[in-house]
């Protein structure tokens, strides 16, 4: 007898009649879900979306709203800059980490100016202006940001060109983002069926995906898809035991999430024998003001700096989590990551800009400022001065700085306690923990069109996945924007495939 929370597949032998039938079914609404649902029902298809929820968003909607777009948008060229697929790509397989899907990096960089055009033929807005400063979301309207294109080590393998993409709106634009999908795919013709979550994995007698059972207002429904069923579930930063099972240091932090991303849609393809990637890999958001850090130094927990304050604020906090240890539930009180900065850095950051962000300690030496963070005894002074150092010379021979931001620092002098600092501003969604905002980057394996391969790499049929369910773009490192860059691109194509699926 199948447990409630079982994710077997079900035998279409045992399914005696259907609740709902439909050519293609997406299970879940968010950007990806929007965007299958959409080329799908473009391609021909009858199309029903349905979502736990009661109504459309998810993650999406609460997010920022970035976009990773480049190779030569209108936006860049607008902006002065212009750029290349070969650029693009290059940067993608060096930031989004070890293991990084090359292929679909160069899929997606090579359709990106088009995709760019298919946004903007959705209706998503666009302005053509340069917010020129390192940050989690600007306080403007600024279409285009910098998302650590023009910091080391990035600068050496390919021509830094912003590619943050937002949509027109004064701070986050993942609300408006979904406005514009979701009007799309229900204006093609899209249905929707909310408060209805899917359990299991109908299957035929030749392995085919055929179906799924759902659970809608405590009863349990049937849905037949005759063509396809598209997995657009999100990740699984709401289920602590699999993150226990694959992200453990995840564990303890504020989750970035609508607080339905439990792993289903990976679940159901694990059971149909589907492939997983990276499921340890986790974007995490640390409560530091960009602009802060870039302008003075950010220190582990015995005084020593860990990279250039420059970079993506997120690869900073990839790099105190995975490589620093800041703490966690699973981590004691000695792992603390504070961002040492000066009078003249503090204030050259405008207030709104600080989203009320004030130091922990003030001091007027480095020797008292840490005795106040409890740091080891010179650490701290040691790394000023190395880094005033470098600053008089005009170059960061420990971590490549770049001059722009290189300054010495003088006292007075504040540091701040990143793990009782604020949530990063971009993260709307967050809920619950300090410290830092995480969610998960692993999902199901996925060929460029969306289909689910199994543990052979074989294509299980009927199945597709696109968005956080699937593992996409990422390895293990994380860029801004990928996450629905990725999520509608290949959302797209998933849709595409699935509405020709026989």
């Amino acid at each position: 007898m199948r447990s409630r929370n079982s994710v077997t597949p079900r035998a279409a032998v045992e399914v005696s009649n259907y609740d709902v039938e439909t050519d293609v079914l997406v299970v879940g609404y968010g950007a990806a879900g929007a965007s299958a649902a959409f080329e799908a029902a473009l391609a021909g298809a009858r199309v029903l979306i349905i979502d736990r929820a009661g109504g459309p968003g998810g993650a999406s909607a609460m997010s920022g709203g970035e976009i990773y777009l480049g190779g030569g948008t209108p936006i860049q060229l607008a902006c002065g800059y212009d750029d290349t697929p070969a650029a693009m790509a290059a940067f993608l397989k060096a930031a989004l980490g070890a293991g990084a899907d090359a292929a679909k990096i160069d899929e997606y960089s090579a359709g990106s100016v088009e995709h760019f055009h298919w946004l903007v033929d959705r209706g998503v807005p666009f302005k053509p202006t340069l917010w020129d400063a390192p940050s989690w979301v600007p306080p403007t309207d600024d279409g285009l940001m910098w998302l650590g294109e023009n910091s080391w080590p990035f600068t050496e393998s390919a021509t830094p060109a912003p590619r943050g993409h937002r949509p027109t709106a004064n701070d986050f634009g993942g609300r408006l983002l979904m406005q514009c999908l979701t009007e799309a795919a229900e204006s093609a013709g899209a249905t929707t069926l909310f408060d209805t979550a899917a359990t299991t994995l109908i299957i035929a007698e030749d392995g085919a995906v055929i179906g799924v059972v759902a659970k809608r207002y405590g009863r349990e429904i049937t849905i037949r898809a005759r063509r396809a069923v598209v997995l657009t579930t999100g990740g699984f930063v709401d289920n602590d035991a699999m993150l226990a099972a694959h992200a453990p240091q995840l564990l303890g932090h504020t989750k970035v999430s609508a607080g339905t991303d439990d792993g289903s849609g990976i679940r159901m393809g694990q059971a149909l024998g589907a492939q997983v990637r990276h499921m340890s890999a986790g974007q995490v958001g640390m409560s530091l003001i960009p602009g802060l850090a870039a302008r003075g130094m950010v220190v582990n927990a015995v005084g020593r700096r860990f990279i250039n304050e420059d970079t993506y604020p997120g690869r900073i906090g990839q790099a105190a989590l995975f490589r620093q240890n800041m703490g966690g539930s699973w981590a004691g009180d000695d792992t603390a990551i504070w961002v040492i900065v000066d009078e003249e850095g503090f204030e050259d950051v405008p207030e709104n800009q600080r989203w009320g962000v004030q130091p922990t300690h003030v001091a007027e030496t480095p020797s008292e400022l840490e005795q106040l963070t409890g740091l080891p005894t010179g650490s701290l002074v040691d790394a000023i001065r190395r880094y005033n150092e470098s600053a008089t010379a005009g170059i960061d021979l420990d971590h490549h700085k770049s001059p722009r931001w290189l300054r010495p620092l003088t006292p007075p002098l504040a540091a701040i306690d990143v793990k009782l600092g604020i949530r990063p501003p971009a993260e709307a969604g967050d809920r619950r923990g300090t410290g830092a905002s995480v969610f998960t980057l692993g999902g199901l394996h996925t060929d460029l069109d969306g289909h689910v391969l199994d543990l052979d790499g074989h294509r299980i049929p009927g199945l597709f996945a696109a968005g956080r369910a699937a593992n996409g773009l990422h390895g293990t490192g994380y860029i801004s924007g990928t996450s629905l860059g990725d999520g509608t691109f290949f959302g797209r194509r998933a849709g595409t495939a699935a509405a020709r699926n026989a």
